[in-house]
């Protein structure tokens, strides 16, 4: 068996990459090996596409990106802006080599810790992170059924929202989709992703990335979402909201769209993603039916005592999020790239 990295023109063995991830069980949307050259693009961030390979055959993979910033630590990480990473597999011999590698590879570059955003747990002995967890559920062959399956109170808002006469459209290009993200992600005191980001996701990834957006009877935008699409799931991972979604039930309305065309898509599930363990996007996703599944982050740490907290629930933090909160959008927009590019 060989450890080999993955070039980001070498288009021959990319295919490769990609033919094995949509194969492999493990594998996710965020092993794809366009991510490569999204990271270096678009974050400049350095990246070490790992592929073990046996007789000509790939039996596993691994992406990871290497973030060295004075503010947020020195880190290498499968996979920075995913929820889902680390090791994707077919033999435990193909796991435990590319785990070698990436731990021989954190130490030549001195990294402070290495993270694995792994969905189940593989290392007893590492630290790992217990903030997040996910929610998937199976999305029902019947459109009826999916609407019967959410529990009442959250379809009343679903029905509240239809009754408003609201409209979903699929856009392909991010404008609509940016305004709202900033404004709502500026509204709870935190940097914006580069709008160029998400213009890179849609050309990049094609018609695996679209952009549902919700608007009024008279065309006002409301609310949307930026939804991956991969084998036979459906990943809404970035959204926005106008502050009038409320009084329009607009958020609950755009995820039953987005759960109804996916239906009449035939995907068969709904992966409604991360979210941090007491908060509001917890609580409306456990509203919609769907159970919590922990998430396992784990860390090799050479640098440090104890695993980084690098998200808002961190108290330090809390100074610099009122403050992002007071400061005008445009600056915000402007400024905001230069932070996020390095929390991953």
């Amino acid at each position: 068996m060989e450890i080999k990295q993955l070039a980001a023109s070498d288009t021959e063995n990319s295919a490769r990459w990609e033919a094995f991830v949509q194969a492999c069980p493990e594998a996710t949307f965020f092993h794809r090996a366009a991510w490569q050259s999204i990271l270096r693009n678009v974050f400049r961030h350095p990246t070490y596409f790992l592929y073990a390979e046996q007789d000509g055959e790939i039996l596993g993979v691994l992406p990871l990106a290497h973030i060295k910033s004075r503010l947020f630590g020195n880190s290498l990480i499968a996979l920075p802006f995913a929820v889902y990473g680390g090791v994707a597999a077919s033999t435990t011999e193909a796991t435990a080599a590319l785990e070698q590698e990436a731990q021989s590879l954190a130490r030549q570059l001195d990294v402070d810790h290495l993270e694995f955003r792994n969905i189940n747990p593989r290392h007893a002995d590492w630290p790992t992170q217990d903030l997040y967890v996910t929610f998937r559920k199976e999305i029902l062959p019947e459109v009826e059924a999916n609407m019967l399956a959410i529990p009442r109170k959250q379809r009343a808002m679903v029905r509240k929202g239809i009754n408003n006469g609201l409209i979903s459209t699929v856009d392909r290009k991010s404008d609509r989709f940016f305004k709202l993200f900033a404004d709502n992600v500026h509204r709870h005191g935190t940097p914006a992703l580069p709008k160029r980001y998400f213009d890179t996701l849609l050309e990049v990834f094609g018609n695996d990335c679209e952009i549902l957006t919700i608007t009024t009877p008279d065309g006002k935008p409301l609310s949307s979402v930026l939804s991956f699409y991969f084998r036979d799931e459906v990943l809404p991972y970035y959204a926005g909201d106008d502050e009038a979604a409320r009084n329009f039930a607009a958020n609950d309305f755009k995820y039953w769209e987005l759960m109804r065309r996916s239906c009449e898509r035939g995907l068969k599930v709904f992966d409604y993603g991360r979210s941090k363990v007491g908060t509001g996007p917890y609580s409306f996703k456990k509203n919609w039916g769907f159970e919590p599944q922990g998430l396992h982050y784990e860390y090799c740490l050479y640098k440090r005592d104890s695993i980084p907290q690098n998200n808002p629930n961190n108290a330090k933090y809390k100074l610099l999020i009122e403050t992002w909160r007071r400061m005008p959008i445009g600056l915000a927009n402007l400024i905001g790239p230069h932070i996020v590019r390095n929390l991953g």
